[in-house]
């Protein structure tokens, strides 16, 4: 898939007191999704319900931290962390993540992410980061050059 650069430079603000709220089957299959999921990501709720949660992976995000997070959840452990999202018009925004397990009579059924904003610094800092871990784990890395 092709994308302008240009649509990647779009920030969605996550409103302050905001709760994104999500809930996957064991494979990472979208199950469920709030109003205010759909209202930041740009998408209707038909149009996630049935696909994998990864549709909405920016694709700045180092595969690491997906990796990291997916042995966390399946090892019944809970997850938090930075993301940056894809939105369905190629934006972005992002979102301080917890991930963990939903549990019935002890049994593992599917998976719950609650996602809040965060600050500016936080958004800056995990870029830097994040671009760096792409660097070092030989993953490309977008530059923007103005003319």
């Amino acid at each position: 898939m092709e994308y302008n650069e240009s649509e990647f430079l779009i920030e969605t603000i996550v409103p302050e007191h905001e709760l994104i709220i999500s809930r996957t089957d064991l494979n990472g299959i979208i199950t469920y999704v709030n109003e205010t999921f759909c209202e930041i990501s740009g998408y209707k709720p038909e149009e996630l319900i049935g696909k994998p949660h990864n549709v909405v992976r920016h694709p700045d995000m180092p595969a690491v931290v997906f990796q990291d997070l997916w042995e966390t959840i399946q090892s019944e452990k809970q997850w938090s962390g930075t993301v940056k999202n894809l939105r369905k018009d190629k934006g972005f925004y992002w979102v301080h993540a917890i991930v963990s397990g939903v549990y019935k009579d002890g049994i593992l059924v599917e998976y719950k992410s609650l996602r809040t904003p965060v600050s500016f610094e936080t958004k800056q800092k995990y870029q830097k980061l994040y671009d760096k871990m792409r660097l070092e784990n030989g993953e490309k890395i977008r530059k923007i050059i103005y003319q």
